[in-house]
């Protein structure tokens, strides 16, 4: 069975609340859409705003291996000729092999919110397909509101769609546009619309009930052959249908090549790239691509893990580019403690006093208000610091931290300014290092002054810095003096690595955090420059 994909993360996606990129970033999706083998990528609607007409115009130059570029627009309006439409004129000028056209498929959707008549609805989509045909451009009916309409209007919904056909339409995308049908509603409609039409009929699913991805796949079975969707399911209210989860079903679950197996392994990389540059945090429990997608917290879990990888995974992660990780915890098991030292390079024994004594650690930590399921670099000095001949590659004497508000005459501030000096000692190799720095914060003076300062001893450390910092208050109702867990994510700009402290001060809790960073960073890479200059 051969499956189209059609993403159109670049139109509809790019309609999801907080999302806005911009042209530069619309070039580096496509590019990495077509790497994945997306088969059709939707650009945007030319002509409704300056960036989607702009990404038209460059999108030209990309040497796409993969991908056809798709321009997006409606119909012709009421009682307007097609070669009169401006809508059509910009979807012309696109440029494009292919465009994909938006016709009202509802009875009541015709009636009541274009306000015209059944016929001239269907002389619309009759014209516009015509005009776009007699330009050499491939057409898709994008069938709005297909599924309501179908319930209330079966006939007419029908009618929609075999005068697409008629017209030369290449094919019809069913939408369930308000996202409300359920699986067996849209397999019956697809069911009837392949015995009506002898052309590729498509799915476009929205998300309000949880079932978007459900009902792709059962307009699938049902005899459509082209999905459309959204890389991490992006879209207006609650979403679009998520290829993120869609690709890997179709591969791994029903044996359907709509990509190849290199290509699979570059889903979980696609979802963050494209996560990142709509300035979104990756969303961690998604299925597949996420980071917690094959996360293990039980010790049962891990324990069967160890004897049969497929014990508590459906799939082995390095398929979608993904990768298994072993939580620790105070709900962790031994085997939870051996598999993630085993991660490190450290063989330990799930019966061994010392692996008995590091769970025993790690629930006395986290009573104190560490937490290591997300601070994996903090557990592994952990683990690290009670070999036989660990050394750390620094020891902190003491530190202190001035914050100051004062008053800096200029003529660009008219306003007090805070400023904060950090104060550090520690002691390499014997030799004590005492710097000051100043920061915009009692954290970034702090950072400052020990990076100053071991530095000088590891000038590649350089490189690394704080990438994000979370507080966390853990006693709610304890007011100013509560316990409180510092997470910190740090990157070389290669890889990245989160470490934990926890106090009732939130700078001692901070330093313990930014110093375990520093302390993973330098064990972990060894790196060969690390001398003093």
């Amino acid at each position: 069975m051969q499956v189209k994909l059609y993403d159109t993360t670049l139109r509809d996606g790019s309609q999801r609340e907080g999302i806005s990129f911009t042209v530069a970033d619309k070039l580096k999706i496509a590019q990495k859409l077509d790497e994945l083998g997306i088969h059709y990528i939707e650009g945007g609607w030319p002509g409704s705003n300056p960036k989607d007409s702009e990404f038209f115009v460059q999108v030209k130059s990309l040497k796409l291996k993969n991908a056809k570029i798709v321009a997006f627009g409606s119909t012709r309006r009421p009682k307007v000729k097609a070669e009169a439409d401006t809508t059509l004129k910009q979807l012309i000028d696109a440029g494009t092999e292919y465009v994909t056209l938006v016709g009202k498929s509802s009875a009541r959707q015709v009636t009541q919110v274009l306000e015209t008549t059944l016929e001239e609805n269907l002389s619309m989509i009759t014209d516009s397909i015509e005009y776009l045909r007699s330009k050499c451009i491939k057409v898709f009916l994008d069938a709005e509101h297909f599924f309501d309409g179908y319930k209330d209007n079966p006939e007419y919904s029908i009618q929609v769609l075999q005068a697409a056909e008629k017209a030369g339409a290449e094919g019809v995308v069913l939408c369930d546009t308000n996202g409300g049908s359920l699986p067996e509603e849209i397999a019956k409609a697809v069911e009837a619309v392949t015995k009506s039409v002898n052309i590729c009929v498509g799915i476009h699913s929205h998300n309000d009930t949880e079932m978007a991805v459900a009902n792709s796949i059962a307009a699938l079975k049902a005899g459509a052959s082209q999905i459309q969707g959204t890389i991490n399911g992006f879209g207006e209210r609650c979403g679009n249908a998520n290829l993120c989860s869609i690709i890997p079903i179709l591969k791994l679950k029903m044996s359907i090549d709509c990509i190849t197996d290199s290509q699979l392994k570059l889903l979980t990389e696609t979802s963050h790239y494209i996560s990142e540059l709509a300035n979104l945090v990756s969303e961690p429990f998604l299925p597949y691509v996420g980071a917690s997608a094959f996360s293990h917290k039980a010790g049962l879990h891990v324990s069967g893990l160890s004897k049969w990888s497929g014990s508590y995974q459906h799939i082995e992660p390095e398929l979608v580019g993904n990768h298994q990780r072993l939580l620790v915890s105070e709900l962790a098991g031994r085997s939870n403690i051996v598999q993630r030292a085993k991660a490190i390079g450290i063989n330990l024994t799930p019966d061994s006093k010392e692996v008995k004594d590091l769970l025993q650690q790690v629930k006395k930590m986290e009573s104190l208000g560490f937490q290591y399921e997300n601070a994996e670099a903090s557990f592994d000095l952990l683990v690290n610091r009670t070999q036989m001949g660990y050394a750390a590659p620094f020891e902190l004497i003491d530190f202190m931290v001035v914050v100051e508000k004062q008053r800096r005459p200029s003529a660009m501030r008219s306003q007090d300014e805070m400023m904060a000096e950090g104060i550090v000692k520690v002691r390499v190799d014997g030799e004590v290092m005492h710097t000051v720095a100043e920061g915009n914060g009692p954290i970034n003076a702090l950072d400052a002054a020990l990076r100053k300062g071991l530095c000088q001893f590891y000038p590649e450390l350089s490189s690394v810095h704080l990438s994000d910092y979370k507080v966390r208050i853990l006693e709610q109702t304890s007011g100013t003096d509560a316990l409180v867990r510092v997470l910190i994510e740090s990157t070389d700009g290669e890889s990245t690595w989160h470490t934990v402290g926890a106090s009732p001060n939130i700078i001692e809790a901070s330093w313990l955090a930014l110093s375990d960073s520093f302390e993973y960073w330098l064990i972990t890479k060894k790196c060969k420059n690390c001398k003093k200059q």
